[in-house]
């Protein structure tokens, strides 16, 4: 059964983002000022919010609800109520450095999207966060695939990332986020495309849960050494670059291996 569509997920799959340090660095400061108080009480230190913690616990969930995860996470206290702060503040640092261009896109991630558009297969960018968007109207498309030498397809002039993709549902509203399948049937709506026939690219353990649980296929991308995290996640298929996947083979319904 041929893939009709496939959905990407963004921070993390196709653009190195800045969400991971934004998180990390807004609940240091809270810890440090306005909830210096409640410290004491938490598991938290600055070195515990580790990039594990980051992918098992945050990655690939809506603002709030990765807010109210890593307080939970660290034992903080009237944490539902605490997490709307949080989601502002981290929200506030994630803005200040998408401004200064503190993100850069994957180019392997840049290669299997011009391979899968040149094969005539619709894509979706599919991401809980609503700045992902930004991120990829912010990359040019044109300049990355000249770069790279890519001449199949052709990428009009001035073109960027997010002109590549066929529906953006980037922080589209659904009813519940990641890791419920909301979002992915959404943008396979949105493609006009089965579900069963849409393959999802992630590399967030509730992104995986989300496609497995749309009916779908996911091939999960372990690009921090967590193979294990999205295998046990139910992906049908773990890489560590996206250079492995064979365009071909995607197309015609396999996520094989790329031949030597």
């Amino acid at each position: 059964m041929r893939f009709e569509g496939v959905l990407f997920d963004v921070d993390g799959v196709v653009v190195d983002s800045p969400h991971e340090r934004a998180w990390c660095e807004a609940l240091e400061a809270l810890m440090a000022t306005e909830w210096r108080a409640i410290a004491p009480e938490t598991r938290y230190a600055p070195e515990r919010f580790t990039t594990a913690v980051y992918q098992g616990e945050v990655a690939g969930k809506a603002r709030e609800s990765g807010a109210r995860a890593a307080l939970d996470y660290f034992g903080v206290p009237d944490a539902e109520a605490r997490a709307r702060v949080y989601a502002e503040r981290k929200q506030a640092a994630l803005l200040r450095k998408i401004e200064a261009g503190e993100f850069v896109v994957f180019p392997d991630a840049t290669r299997l999207i011009l391979g899968i558009k040149a094969r005539g297969v619709p894509i979706a960018a599919a991401s809980s966060s609503r700045n992902a968007s930004e991120l990829l109207r912010r990359i040019r498309a044109d300049a990355s695939a000249e770069q790279q030498r890519i001449r199949r397809p052709p990428v009009a002039p001035g073109a960027t990332l997010l002109d590549l993709f066929d529906a953006d549902l980037c922080g589209a509203a659904v009813a519940h986020g990641k890791p419920a399948p909301d979002l992915f049937l959404a943008a396979a709506g949105a493609l006009g495309v089965p579900p069963a026939r849409c393959l999802v690219v992630e590399d967030a353990p509730s992104g995986v849960q989300a496609a497995k649980a749309a009916g779908m296929t996911a091939l999960g991308v372990a690009r921090l050494a967590d193979d294990a995290l999205l295998a046990a996640a139910g992906a049908d298929r773990v890489v560590t670059t996206l250079d492995e996947v064979d365009p071909d083979a995607l197309v015609e319904g396999r996520i094989a291996a790329r031949a030597a």
